[in-house]
């Protein structure tokens, strides 16, 4: 049934409520009356807010390693411009001039704080 879900070939149902009730179904055609108590002694409840879980640190895992991506990115383009000059803002009026390479690293340090509170999740 995972293989099946994993590469998107199992018939879900809507009539069937949510994924777990698609999966007793499943397991019940596949192996009769015992499949019927997959969840015996387990509240769904519980069941959904483990699952949440997992898909959220799953979600997590893949946004931190696209943040490093951006990140190298960023280093790279400050590296490659450090000696450009460009218009520093200040309430969207031109102020005084900055590097673009510290620009770019202004980016960096921002998303280095939201993978920092990633990482708390």
């Amino acid at each position: 049934i995972k293989n099946q879900i994993d590469k998107g070939e199992f018939p879900f149902s809507v009539a069937l409520e949510d994924i777990h009730m698609n999966i007793e179904k499943r397991l019940t055609d596949d192996i009769g009356e015992a499949g019927g108590r997959l969840h015996t002694g387990r509240s769904r409840n519980d069941q959904c807010a483990v699952d949440l879980h997992m898909y959220v640190r799953k979600a997590v895992v893949e946004m931190g390693e696209l943040i490093v991506d951006m990140q190298k990115a960023l280093i790279e383009t400050a590296e490659k411009y450090s000696d450009v000059i460009m218009p520093g803002y200040t309430h969207l009026q031109r102020a005084q001039p900055v590097l673009f390479g510290h620009h770019m690293m202004a980016y960096f340090s921002m998303l280095e704080r939201d993978f920092d509170r990633l990482l708390i999740v």
